[in-house]
């Protein structure tokens, strides 16, 4: 398990609940691993995500002949909790079939990170390493929906004050 002094602080202010703990949610991914569909890379992961509202919602990789059909355990699994009402969430787990814990790919990283900053559980299928981190220090400078808010702002002050330049020179115009 490694840890840093962010994440000690992320996870104090998004524990998992006491009656599930890391390890039952990486048993969960390995059982939605077990349901992967990957004949072309024969590659399984398998994800378990714990709502807010402390339901979990399994996810597996589920491939296709044409490969950009392909959908990745973390993104299955937000799907179907988005599908169920859900866009809020505390943990996942995903693991493979790895010795050691692999990291998500950079469209799940982004994918997740949309819904916050919050736990992310990485383990392995047959061993009981894991490797403990959030949605955020996945993706540091991430673009978010608050990059999509502050542009928002930015360019409605860039046109306010655009607005107000035309009004000046407007009127040292009419007063030559």
């Amino acid at each position: 398990m490694i840890l840093n002094s962010r994440s000690i602080l992320q996870m104090a202010a998004s524990a998992l609940p006491q009656d599930i703990s890391d390890a039952e949610l990486v048993g969960l991914a390995r059982t939605a691993m077990k349901r992967a569909h990957c004949p072309y890379s024969k590659f399984p992961v398998g994800a378990a995500l714990l709502t807010e509202s402390g339901d979990i919602i399994l996810g597996c990789n589920v491939e296709n002949a044409s490969y950009g059909g392909t959908i990745c355990a973390e993104r299955s699994a937000v799907v179907s909790a988005v599908s169920q009402g859900h866009t809020k969430f505390r943990a996942i787990s995903v693991v493979t079939e790895l010795s050691e814990p692999a990291s998500p790919c950079g469209l799940c990283r982004q994918f997740l990170v949309e819904f916050g900053d919050f736990k992310v559980i990485i383990g392995t299928a047959f061993n009981s390493k894991t490797l403990i981190t959030s949605t955020r220090e996945l993706l540091p400078f991430a673009f978010t929906p608050e990059s999509l808010d502050t542009f928002e702002q930015e360019k409605s002050s860039a046109m306010a004050e655009i607005s107000a330049t035309t009004k000046e020179h407007d009127v040292a115009e009419v007063s030559s």
